[in-house]
């Protein structure tokens, strides 16, 4: 049993040329273009705990005021 393919096209695809040499590395964490970013000096970012906290303190809150909802 043998497959027989559709005949081939000759049609020209217009590929941009790959970008040869160096590139400029970019942070994509410090790009500029970034909605509500707030550049901070390198040691000046929020500490993770910061974070932390607030999760536990809202998790807790949300928990509090869910024990008010009867049933």
């Amino acid at each position: 049993m043998s497959v027989q393919h559709a005949p081939v096209q000759n049609v020209q695809q217009h590929v941009a040329s790959p970008r040869t040499g160096s590139q400029p590395v970019v942070d994509p964490a410090r790009r500029p273009d970034v909605l509500l970013r707030v550049r901070r000096a390198p040691g000046q970012e929020p500490s993770a705990w910061w974070f932390i906290g607030s999760f536990v303190v809202f998790s807790g809150a949300v928990t509090a005021l869910l024990s008010f909802i009867p049933g």
